[in-house]
């Protein structure tokens, strides 16, 4: 109970023990009350959300792991350890006052509020005259967004680049691109101000990743083996139950991440967000499934665990604004593109081991636009603009950091250390100390 509420309360007291009038007081009492409550509830919601999403990263470790070969596997959690740190930090130093700068001092396309965190240590949101949670609580939710951008490019170059290159290229791009893109929609800025719309990220944290894993591939090639004499090799994930596991956690996560995203614990909302994110990936799985099956005449897990995932990207930027029926045609179409495009991805010679650019970048693409399409609020027009303007200006951007550090400590490793595996070429370790790992291509 807060200070004001307690000392109401208290007055209340004096004011029966004389026999005054108390009716106006209680109303006060309980409409402090209730509003005291909802803070509470709300604020611990989006914390438990939270750590939905921090846990989405385990998800993201399992699921690349996984999905590429053993001797790899050392290197890949190394990279998805180091990508929450360094979002996380990266956020607290400039990335939070990009995203969100009080001030545009450009237009509506650039505004930064100083270094660091904590100057509105006092400050609380307000939902709809409610007290919604606090100054803490939206900074380290925003965060793990942050971080989850530049994850989604971990897998798409996974088993050939160099750690550190690839760590370089993370800290740049989540400290300075991911931010002030999402200032555009979510910081008030030239896209928020047309009426551009994007609940929880299909744009915003999962195309902006995607671009930059679209330029990360092309810049560094295929892996070795892949493509020979016209011909393509599947290089086959090592553990399936682990990328398996990898894709429930996700799917788990996204419940905060959607959740989350109503920014209060207004439970019609919430759970409606819920019901529209799990039909949606449910509609995603079986949209894969089919289609992969009629495709390749067997059921293949993998389609099918990135059907789950694309149905979960296609929904995130409408969940809140789209009904039930269009959150099932939204997964299932996303299920179906995920596909389509990770075989046509592979016939273009991008090689993704994990399939990220496909649910990431196109399946964000596919859910923008569907906010346009299920949703009598929102433009199709303005969906459209604002879907290229943040693939022009992030691939742009992605291409330049990529760029500039192939240019001057390179992007790829030996030939013999690609052979190797990353584990005892970049590591010196093993993730399997003790078995036997096939290196063969």
């Amino acid at each position: 109970m807060s200070k004001s509420v307690l000392s109401t309360v208290l007055l209340l007291c004096v004011f029966a023990m004389f026999g005054l009038p108390v009716a106006g007081l209680a109303g006060e009492v309980a409409e402090q009350s209730g509003a005291d409550a909802m803070f509470w509830a709300s604020n611990t919601w989006m914390l438990v959300a939270t750590f939905l999403v921090f846990l989405m990263h385990l998800g993201f470790a399992s699921l690349e792991a996984g999905m590429t070969r053993a001797k790899n596997t050392v290197n890949i959690l190394f990279k998805n350890t180091a990508i929450i740190s360094i979002g996380i930090l990266t956020y607290a130093l400039v990335g939070f006052n990009l995203m969100y700068p009080e001030e545009f001092t450009i237009g509506l396309f650039f505004g930064f509020g100083g270094f660091g965190i904590g100057e509105l240590y006092d400050n609380v949101y307000i939902d709809d005259g409610i007290q919604a949670y606090t100054y803490w609580t939206d900074f380290i939710f925003q965060a793990m967004f942050a971080a989850t951008a530049a994850t989604i490019v971990s897998g798409a170059v996974a088993e050939r680049i160099k750690l550190h290159s690839f760590l370089i290229v993370t800290t740049l791009y989540v400290a300075f691109v991911y931010p002030w893109l999402g200032s555009w929609q979510w910081g008030g800025g030239w896209l928020d101000d047309r009426g551009f719309y994007d609940f929880a990220g299909s744009t915003l944290v999962h195309s902006v990743g995607g671009w930059a894993a679209l330029a990360g591939v092309i810049l560094l090639g295929p892996r070795l083996g892949k493509y020979v004499n016209g011909s393509i090799k599947p290089i086959m994930g090592h553990n399936m139950p682990l990328a398996t596991i990898g894709v429930f956690l996700l799917w788990l996560g996204w419940f905060g991440f959607n959740g989350g995203s109503v920014l209060s614990a207004d439970p019609e909302m919430v759970s409606f967000v819920f019901v529209t994110t799990a039909i949606a990936a449910s509609a995603g799985v079986m949209g894969a499934m089919i289609l992969s099956w009629i495709i390749q005449k067997k059921p293949d897990l993998t389609m099918a665990l990135n059907g789950a995932l694309a149905g979960l990207v296609g929904i995130t930027a409408g969940a809140d604004v789209v009904s039930v029926t269009s959150a099932v045609i939204i997964g299932f179409i996303a299920g179906l593109i995920v596909v389509v495009s990770v075989i046509g991805l592979d016939r273009a010679k991008l090689d993704d081991p994990v399939g990220a650019i496909s649910v990431h970048l196109i399946c964000g693409i596919w859910g923008t636009l569907a906010v346009g399409i299920f949703s009598s609020e929102f433009s199709f027009a303005t969906q459209l603009i604002g879907v290229v303007a943040y693939g022009v200006v992030a691939f742009a951007a992605a291409l330049l950091i990529f760029g500039l550090v192939k240019a001057t400590i390179g992007l790829r490793v030996s030939e013999a250390e690609e052979l190797v595996g990353l584990d005892i070429g970049e590591h010196g370790m093993e993730a399997y100390s003790g078995f036997e790992i096939y290196t063969t291509q």
